[in-house]
């Protein structure tokens, strides 16, 4: 333990020198005369830091208040405005027109114009408050004024040619309707044109009963027995419809 542990000794206070370690000489390479080069024979002038010398401004050219206003032309002084200025007052040398009278009596032509005019028509208020409250009595829709109109009571033209329209659709639907019932009308069977269907149909039936006897008398097949049945159900069917064509005299037929 005391081998370990440093010994006091006044000589461990004194500073230590550090030795600083060399740095090992910077790097530089071969090709570096040769990229100087090309980038000066590369270099153009306003290519990138703008141009290359400003023009100062003077300190006497100064900004100053108004410069940069439009400034318009200075007006002329129009002539022919003082001419009629000085037109329109009379000159001292200037003599009137003597001797012009007129011979029109103003008083008697006033007096005729208002004997001879139409008197004017009041316009008609109506009053419905104890204050005086007024309003115009023909925009007030208390004067039957329209019933003096020329087309009052007369059907308008647009309802007219409305109902025009309606009815002639109707017509065009129930025509329509017409014929499509006639179309569909049942038609009755004429006696010939019944015996001749009920002679094809028991020759139909003679010619599938004929088939059905044709077969033979062992069936030990599947499309044997297919065969058998499906000749049967027509059978059938042919002896419902004789049946059901003997047994009504009066045939109708719907047209599809």
């Amino acid at each position: 333990m005391a081998t370990l542990c440093m010994e006091e000794s006044i000589y461990n206070l004194l500073p230590k020198i550090v030795d600083k370690p060399l740095k090992a000489p910077r790097y530089i390479s071969t090709f570096k005369p040769h990229v100087k080069r090309t980038i000066e024979q590369s270099k153009a002038p306003w290519k990138t830091i703008g141009p290359a010398r400003v023009q100062v401004p003077s300190p006497k050219d100064f900004l100053k208040k108004h410069s940069k206003e439009p400034k318009l032309p200075k007006r002329k002084k129009d002539k022919d405005s003082l001419k009629t200025i000085e037109a329109s007052v009379p000159k001292i040398t200037d003599h009137p027109i003597m001797g012009v009278q007129c011979t029109k009596n103003f008083i008697s032509s006033n007096a005729a114009n208002v004997i001879m005019g139409v008197a004017k028509k009041p316009q008609q208020i109506c009053v419905d408050r104890r204050q005086g409250d007024k309003f115009v009595l023909e925009t007030s829709g208390l004067l039957p004024k329209y019933l003096k109109k020329k087309d009052y009571g007369v059907t308008p033209k647009y309802v007219t040619k409305r109902t025009e329209e309606a009815r002639r659709a109707q017509e065009e639907y129930d025509a329509y309707v017409k014929e499509s019932l006639r179309q569909r009308a049942m038609k009755r069977l004429s006696d010939e044109e019944r015996e001749s269907l009920l002679r094809g149909l028991k020759k139909n039936w003679e010619e599938v009963h004929q088939a059905f006897q044709s077969l033979s008398v062992e069936i030990d097949t599947l499309p044997k027995k297919l065969h058998k049945e499906r000749l049967e159900t027509e059978m059938k069917q042919l002896e419902h419809d004789i049946q059901t064509i003997e047994k009504h005299k009066v045939i109708y037929i719907a047209n599809k």
